[in-house]
């Protein structure tokens, strides 16, 4: 079987995506089968480019498969229905919070603006006030409108689009992981791209080797039972990619691969 690699959290870093393929080039060549993990918008500058990146990719025939995560899901669901909050995010933070990056991602669709929001008790739903863009004050409502009017449909659809697992015979991919004991077509969709309690504590054996993203750490680990390739790009840290031959796998640098072990 030929190698296949992958690629953690993207976060909008654009730069980081382009190096990280540029690595995977320089080892398995310009037809390398490339699972990304998800969360490809947010917190960092260019999300629309990287979301761009990963469309000319596919429709170049490029084996490439593209997983949800919910930072995408965000997204979309504030495109169709305007909606700023996820139950899942316990500190009941807004999507428009820089701490969780859809105003980054707004800009780089060209929609800029400070966020002013309601003083917010920890664990309440953070509610947005008014927007401050070039124009001056508007609503939430009149925000909504403007990002519907800049976010790319086709954008939209491709993240709709897209499959929230890719399995092989010994590796599963997934965005943030899964609970053990039950079945991949019983698993809860929103635990596919939110989970961390139940999955991240166990030393199940899933049977293949779980590969996700999702929990930021310093850099990639291997958990025995599950490799984490979320080494926190959205907060700056570099984008790490990884190349799995059977269960066996390798981040890449400049230098080439280096073994990740258990």
């Amino acid at each position: 079987m030929p190698p296949i690699y992958a690629i953690g959290d993207i976060h909008g870093q654009k730069e980081m995506l382009d190096h990280a393929l540029a690595l995977i080039t320089a080892d398995g060549g310009d037809d390398a089968q490339i699972v990304f993990l998800g969360d490809y918008v947010d917190r960092g500058p260019d999300s629309r480019g990287v979301i761009e990146t990963l469309m000319a990719g596919q429709s170049a025939g490029k084996p490439w498969t593209c997983l949800l995560g919910n930072h995408d899901r965000f997204l979309a669901r504030f495109f169709r229905e305007g909606r700023q909050h996820d139950p899942r995010v316990k500190s009941g933070l807004n999507w428009l919070n820089p701490r969780l990056g859809g105003v980054q991602t707004l800009a780089s669709y060209g929609v800029h603006g400070e966020m002013h929001f309601a003083e917010q008790e920890f664990g309440e739903t953070e509610e947005l006030l008014h927007s401050e863009i070039a124009a001056g004050r508007i609503t939430p409502d009149a925000l909504i409108a403007a990002a519907q009017a800049a976010v790319h449909e086709n954008h939209i659809a491709f993240i709709e689009s897209l499959p929230l697992w890719h399995e092989t015979e010994q590796l599963l991919f997934v965005h943030a992981g899964l609970r053990p004991h039950i079945s991949l077509p019983h698993q809860d969709p929103d635990d596919l791209i939110w989970i961390r309690e139940g999955f991240l504590e166990t030393g199940h054996n899933f049977g293949q080797l779980v590969v996700h993203g999702h929990t930021a750490l310093d850099h990639p680990q291997h958990f025995g039972n599950r490799v984490d390739l979320d080494g926190g790009a959205g907060y700056g840290r570099p984008l790490v990619p990884a190349v799995f031959e059977g269960r066996h796998c390798w981040t890449l640098t400049e230098t080439g691969r280096v073994p990740l072990l258990p």
